[in-house]
């Protein structure tokens, strides 16, 4: 899979998600309480429960946990792209912490539990012109 299709839902953003999805960069949450890291960002605090976050941005770096590999495009912006692998990221500096995206241009016979990988991000512009960096993975 190449890049995201032209025509390919946008992530709607609240005060909770939005540095993960603008800041072009692994900004995940912690929890001003407790201090817990977690993701994906989201209230309330899975640990203690608290309602105040801050962003800590970590490496751009992690491993494959999980992947699968689509063979049927569920969306019709996805026609072309099939098959293509989403990947589940265990990220380096916190490996409790798991991130959900693509592996575009990585070949689907490369794809595999344990490949270190690296996220970079591609830019999409929301209808109100927010620049959104989605992230996606390649290997390291």
């Amino acid at each position: 899979m190449g890049d995201l299709p032209a025509d390919w839902a946008l992530p709607a953003l609240t005060p909770f998600n939005e540095a993960w999805f603008t800041s072009g960069r692994l900004a995940v949450q912690r929890c001003a309480a407790c201090a817990t890291l977690q993701h994906p960002p989201e209230e309330p605090c899975h640990q203690c429960g608290g309602m105040e976050f801050t962003n800590e941005e970590l490496a751009p770096r992690g491993t494959v946990h999980s992947y699968t590999v689509a063979h049927y495009a569920v969306n019709r912006a996805l026609h072309d792209a099939v098959p293509y692998a989403v990947v589940l990221v265990s990220l380096d500096d916190a490996p409790h912490l798991r991130v959900v995206g693509n592996a575009p241009g990585v070949p689907i016979e490369e794809v595999r539990i344990g490949l270190p990988v690296t996220a970079y991000w591609e830019e999409r512009v929301a209808e109100d012109g927010t620049v959104l960096r989605l992230p996606q993975w390649r290997p390291a």
